[in-house]
């Protein structure tokens, strides 16, 4: 028997132990998993869907969907096979005053399933009835993979105009309690000036009518519980209790201009959600610039709208009639003195919003970027929501909102404090790069969703899909790499199939096999890494490399390869240095072709037109390796390739096409319009960077792109007014262009020269296609842009923002590969201080390796504090034609080996 004292020394011990351990558990952050982890795996087909806009997974996995133009479809994951279940009459156009019909935000807006959807068999919709102007929310039994036919229970309605575009909410979630949330859009014009518009015959252009009127549904986030009878009730703790004169018991929260997917944190029972704010570009003196935002209620409030925005800036009301701004509204006390009110003038005190982001860039939020915005919202992760999840995901996410903008295309994993308030974001799974995500919500197998409503507006798009996210706690695939040393050549054509760049993220060993098919022909096998082959017959050969790591997982990559055509040579030849462009310095180009069967460019078997050559400038910021990739096939859009990369990086393509009128009108359209006006060219450049609406008489306003800079615009407007153009060269394959930076570009970016040729191919075999790209850099680069920095580190100066390199004895930072053709001098900008314990000493500088050969040097003697402005010193090199590495190290052989030598920022390369 234990006695009483022995007891409580063992539970002494316990309590020890396990106080120990929970200390250990929770000192010790959740490790974020490597994104290799994470896989999009496409659901639907291409072509199944049709302006999706909601879903809810079902309890098996199955998934519905609800479509703007009233469908509702199944997703059946064992088939993989989507089908429409049902069909709502609904409406879809907007009818003016003057009897203009325009595609509408309005249609089937939103699905919900009960949350004892298992034994009621209970959905919800939110819909625009094709015969009466008004929204319904809705409740259907769903049975047999059909709506039952007499089971729709009308739980609530009211009106809306249908003249004027837009914002209509639809999204809907549960909470811990059973009760539903609904949230609606203000369904009014959209203004860049503020939505106050009391003009008799314009109620339709006044926010204050609906979103800020507590006797309107509309701008709002309605609470309610859903009853078994088809009724509901209203909770406890919505914004006005039942009975309060010219309120709707129903609201929970107010002030919205668009909210869209809301969430409940199962933990706090608090509301999240995207809304997207106004298109004012700018502050003015009549409305401040716009933000989209994403909210956070711990309970019921007003959260602004149309008196206030984003970080509770002031939007005074405006007066139509005179062109005044009355005054603005008092936070604690807002008042609503609309003659469209009909609810009661004084307000709840204004609710801060949680994250939000205009335009432009955003210094609070710096990651979301800059462009077009739309808000959506997202979940809060809690494993605990899913306790018998397959794959759920890891710590790491636990309590982390997931929320996404449906312009932008990123998912932000938003974390929290303790007490709930804001404490960091970070983009989650960059690689994906959904197209318009419209909603996402976990699966009950732990997995994420997301609906990617597609490229086209108020349109079919092939590109939408239902995708699965899916996290893998075990053992991953081996990443692959397949390359080989040639596209292809003539027979017997030697050449060598590489798996360099294959590795396994988990350290397991793994083992290769090439599989070599081609058509009519016995595939051959190749049970290494490397192998080097022979191939005897023309034709198109695919080489597919699987690799299998040692528990059995594998992967595979396939590299075409084509025999019987020698691929083309191309080459770009200058008349000077290929690595820097020296501004208003000419420079001569050439362009070389030859090909086995077709001849050569300075023969004339080759016809100059069938040659694309292009020079383009690219601000700083451009990722020229996406242009560095192999051209498919050269054809009259090969010159823009320095557009295409760019607007791949923008949301053009959300609203614009080539041929097809999208929400904006079509690239061919604006080039047709504007061709040959260089004015209204120039304009379009502009456009693009500050936004503009009323040249196309189009609902939505151009967004404005204010992080695309001014020289990157004009290339892109350069590409769109000749898309219409079918010549593949448009400038001569020799001849000579003077590096001009325009004086509003800050000079850091590059001028890409690529020329690109496509061969006839020879009878049944292929055409091949080569391209020769040379990128010329400004000549002033960065010490902290070196690519390989060594016994030195990057710091940055908090007082003027500089990057610098700070260099320990025999400490160096290289640059990989630089043309030192007609490079005389060099500036060195550094300098050592007393302030920061930099005893000075001296930059050499080396060729190809630290030890390499002296080309010159440059001293800096330490001074009491940093220099006023910056430190040149300027050292003469020898003379060095052609690419080398080039190393700047730094020496005192009188400092210790932890000194912090000199703190170095740029290099000058000069002629």
């Amino acid at each position: 028997m234990f006695s009483n004292k022995n007891i409580f020394k063992i539970s002494a011990v316990v309590l020890l132990l396990i106080a120990a351990f929970s200390f250990a558990f929770i000192g010790d952050e959740p490790k974020k998993p490597d994104e290799s982890r994470f896989t999009a795996v496409a659901l639907t087909r291409p072509g199944d869907l049709d302006e999706p806009n909601t879903f809810e997974v079902l309890s098996d996995g199955r998934v519905l969907i609800s479509e703007r133009k009233g469908a509702i479809k199944l997703f059946d994951p064992v088939t993989k096979m989507t089908k429409v279940v049902a069909t709502l009459p609904v409406n879809t156009k907007y009818t003016s005053a003057t009897g203009k019909v325009t595609e509408a935000e309005e249609g089937l807006m939103g699905l919900t399933v009960d949350p004892d959807f298992n034994k009621t068999h209970f959905i919800y919709t939110f819909y625009a009835p094709i015969t009466e102007k008004k929204w319904m929310l809705t409740r259907w039994k769903f049975e047999n993979d059909a709506l039952v036919a007499g089971s729709e229970k009308v739980m609530l309605e009211f009106a809306t105009q249908r003249e004027v575009c837009c914002h209509t909410g639809g999204g809907m979630t549960w909470d811990a309690k059973h009760d539903l949330y609904l949230t609606v859009g203000n369904n009014t014009a959209s203004l860049i000036s503020p939505s106050t518009d009391e003009t008799p015959g314009k109620e339709s252009r006044d926010d204050q009518r609906g979103t800020a009127n507590t006797n309107s549904y509309i701008g709002k986030i309605l609470r309610i519980h859903p009853e078994a009878n088809g009724t509901y009730t209203i909770p406890a703790g919505n914004l006005f209790p039942k009975g309060t004169p010219k309120t709707k018991p129903e609201i929970y929260t107010m002030g919205h201009r668009n909210p869209w997917r809301p969430s409940i944190d199962s933990k706090t029972g608090w509301l999240y959600w995207g809304d997207i704010g106004p298109d004012a570009t700018e502050d003015t003196e009549v409305s401040p610039k716009g933000y989209d935002e994403l909210n956070q209620a711990r309970k019921a409030g007003f959260f602004g709208w149309p008196y206030f925005i984003g970080p509770n800036v002031p939007v005074p009301p405006f007066n139509y009639v005179d062109g005044e701004s009355s005054a603005k509204k008092d936070p604690l006390k807002p008042t609503n003195t609309s003659v469209n009110n009909t609810g009661l003038k004084e307000l709840p005190p204004l609710q801060p919003a949680f994250i939000y982001y205009p335009y432009g860039p955003s210094a609070e939020f710096p990651l979301v970027g800059t462009g077009s915005r739309s808000s959506v919202g997202g979940p809060i992760y809690h494993r605990s929501d899913r306790p018998l999840a397959k794959r759920p995901w890891p710590a790491y996410y636990e309590g982390k909102w997931l929320a996404t903008d449906l312009a932008r295309g990123w998912i932000m994993a938003i974390g929290m404090k303790a007490n709930g308030d804001y404490k960091d974001m970070e983009q989650f799974m960059p690689s994906y790069h959904p197209i318009e995500p419209i909603d996402l919500k976990f699966g009950p197998d732990g997995d994420l969703y997301v609906l990617e409503y597609g490229s086209v507006w108020f349109g079919k798009s092939d590109n939408a899909k239902l995708v699965r996210i899916e996290y893998n706690a075990g053992n991953r695939k081996p990443t692959i790499m397949a390359t080989t040393n040639k596209q292809g050549g003539t027979v017997p054509l030697k050449i060598t199939l590489s798996s360099a760049g294959t590795y396994d993220a988990d350290g397991d060993a793994i083992t290769y096999s090439w599989k070599v098919t081609s058509a009519g022909a016995q595939p051959k096998i190749y049970p290494t890494g490397n192998p080097a082959i022979t191939l005897t017959k023309a034709g198109v050969y695919m080489a597919t490399l699987t690799v299998t790591d040692a528990k059995g997982a594998k992967n595979s990559k396939s590299v075409k390869i084509i025999a019987g055509n020698e691929a083309p040579e191309v080459k770009v030849d200058l008349s000077g240095n290929s690595s820097f462009y020296f501004n208003g310095k000419p420079v001569n180009y050439s362009v070389s072709v030859t090909d086995k069967e077709d001849g050569s460019l300075a023969a004339g078997t080759i016809p100059a037109a069938q040659v694309s050559m292009s020079i383009n400038y690219a601000s700083e910021g451009f990722d020229y390796v996406q242009i560095a990739q192999e051209q498919s096939s050269v054809d009259a859009s090969t010159q823009f390739a320095v557009a295409h990369a760019l607007m791949s990086n923008t949301d053009c393509k959300n609203c614009h096409s080539v041929n097809a009128v999208n929400v904006a009108p079509s690239f061919t359209d604006i080039s047709n319009k504007y061709k040959g006006n260089d004015v209204e060219i120039e304009r379009l450049a502009h456009v693009i960077r500050g936004g503009g609406s009323g040249h196309w008489n189009r609902p939505i306003a151009m967004p404005a792109h204010p992080g695309i800079t001014l020289n990157d615009a004009r290339t892109i407007v350069n590409y769109i007014i000749n898309v219409t153009n079918n010549n593949i060269n448009t400038m001569p394959v020799k001849g000579t262009f003077t590096p001009k930076v325009a004086a509003d570009d800050n000079g850091n970016g590059t001028y890409i020269i690529r020329a690109a040729y496509t061969d006839r191919g020879n009878k049944a075999i292929p055409k091949q296609t080569s391209v020769s790209t040379i990128f010329l850099h400004n000549p002033q680069v960065l010490a902290s842009n070196a690519t390989v920095i060594k016994n030195a580190f990057i710091k940055v100066n908090n007082l003027d923002g500089s990057t610098n390199v700070i260099g320990r004895q025999n400490g160096y930072v290289a640059y990989k590969k630089l043309d030192l053709t007609g490079i005389k001098q060099l500036e060195l900008s550094a300098y050592a201080t007393a302030l920061e314990n930099n005893p000075g000493g001296t930059i050499e500088v080396h060729l190809d390796s630290p030890t390499g050969t002296l080309l010159g040097q440059a001293e800096f003697e330490q001074t009491a504090v940093k220099p006023k402005t910056q430190n040149w010193v300027k050292t003469t090199i020898k003379e060095t034609a052609g690419m080398h590495d080039v190393y700047f190290v730094f020496k005192n052989d009188k400092a210790k080996a932890i000194d912090p030598l000199v703190i170095f920022n740029s290099i000058k390369f000069e002629e």
